[in-house]
Order: structure tokens, then sequence, then C-alpha cells
């Protein structure tokens, strides 16, 4: 793991809808190869921070840093064209795994993972076909390359999603509560192939209530709370030496 500079730099970020403040003054750094976890209540913003990221939300103001890619928002500034060209590079550095997969139901396991390869990498047909195939095959679905998605599970519709943000080389991978919409033997699924990433140095930053992903896989876990990152720790602290009683009482919901 890296500490040389991070791969994704937030500083002071903030973030309202409708005049309810729902990012305030968010900070945080992740280097390469590091696993985050971020935890907290619904509403907490969780998932507001990591859309922002890529800024598929665009935050009111404050800086964001990711993989050599920089924008700084002003409150009330339009973006520049400048700041349009470094979303755009920041974005190819970067996927996204939604907690609704996100797939084209009319396309087949291989063609969603190829699609991006195709469309935006310009990458032959071929090459992109036996890349798709062997990124099919590395999150277990090889023999589902031909099947649609309204074929699949939950489980599988997930990994098919995986694969597709692997097929475009990223250095980060933001995941959405990948997990939530499935049941327990289908997040094993799902939780199996994340860790597999970690292992492999993956820098992540995953949403999630999988607590026992966060203890066993996390090298930092994040608690949110009304908007703001209130524990930044390692699991170690976070889960048994150094857990706040706010934190312990939304643990033992889980």
């Amino acid at each position: 793991m890296s500490q040389d500079s991070p791969k994704v730099a937030v500083t002071s970020l903030v973030k309202s809808f409708d005049k309810l403040p729902v990012l305030r003054d968010v900070n945080l750094e992740v280097y390469a190869g590091e696993v985050v976890v971020i935890l907290g209540p619904s509403g907490s913003g969780k998932t507001t921070l990591l859309r922002s990221l890529n800024f598929l939300e665009q935050p009111d103001s404050g800086t964001i840093r990711v993989c050599g890619h920089g924008i700084s928002i002003a409150r009330g500034q339009p973006l520049s064209r400048e700041d349009k060209q470094q979303i755009t590079q920041l974005r190819q550095k970067t996927a996204m795994v939604f907690q609704a997969f996100n797939l084209f139901p009319h396309k087949t396991a291989l063609e969603n993972v190829t699609e991006g390869l195709i469309s935006v990498r310009k990458m032959e047909k071929s090459q992109a076909i036996a890349r798709g195939r062997a990124l099919l095959k590395q999150v277990g679905l090889a023999e589902k390359a031909d099947s649609y998605p309204a074929k699949l599970s939950g489980g599988q519709k997930q990994r098919v999603a995986i694969a597709r943000g692997l097929a475009m080389e990223p250095e980060v991978i933001f995941f959405d509560e990948p997990t939530s919409a499935l049941d327990p033997e289908l997040r094993d699924e799902v939780l199996s192939v994340m860790r597999q990433l970690a292992g492999a140095g993956m820098t992540m930053i995953v949403v999630t209530h999988e607590l026992r992903f966060a203890r066993e896989v996390a090298d930092r876990v994040i608690f949110m709370e009304g908007g703001a990152i209130v524990a930044n720790e390692k699991p170690a602290v976070f889960f048994d030496d150094g857990a706040s009683p706010r934190i312990k009482q939304f643990l033992n919901r889980y």
C-alpha cells in the first residue's frame, strides 16, 4: 500500500439538497491499495459522498482530487471547461458498482462487459470479447457470457457489473451498497469477488452495511452521521478498542 500521495483526496466538501445539508465539511484521503469501508445510518451522507467522488452528484463547494485529477468547486460558480475535462479524465480512472446493477437489459453479460471497451476505448471487437470473457471467468461467470440479465440471479448481475467496471482498468472502484438488494447466499458470491479484488491490491471505497466484510477486509472504517465523518479508524479500533457509545449502538443494530 503506497503512502506517497492519496489516490482520493477530499477537502472541505459541502453538499445540500433543497437547503438540507447532506455533506458538512467532509475531509478524506484514501491511498493506493487501501480498502475503505463507509458505514453509517440511512441519510448520513454515505452515498452522496461516494457519488460526489466521480461527480454523479456535484458538490456545492470543496475540492476533490482522484487519481491525479482535481477539481475545486466554489459555491454558486459553474464548472469551467477545464473542470469538465478533469472530470472526464477522473471518470476514466474510476469505476462505480451500483446497488441496482445498472446493466443493459437488452445486452448479454458479455456485451455488458465489452460495451465500454468498444464504444469508449475503441478496442477491436475481437480483443474486447477476449478481455470480456477473461473478466467473466475471473468473477466466476464464464458460462453465463451469452445470458441476458433477466436470466441471471441478483448476485450474478452484480458480478457482471463488477466485471464491467474492471474492463475499463480503473485505479479506484467505488461500491455503493453492492449487496443490499441480495439475499445472504448471493451476497456471499459478491463479497467473495470483492475480497479477491482487495487481495489483489485494488483501491476500493465501499458503502455497505456488511460489518463482517468491514472487519475482515477494510484497512480503515469511516463512520458518517449527519453528513459528517465522525470516525476514521482501523477496524480493530473501530470494532473493538475505541468505539464510541454511538458507534456501539449502531453496530448493535446489525
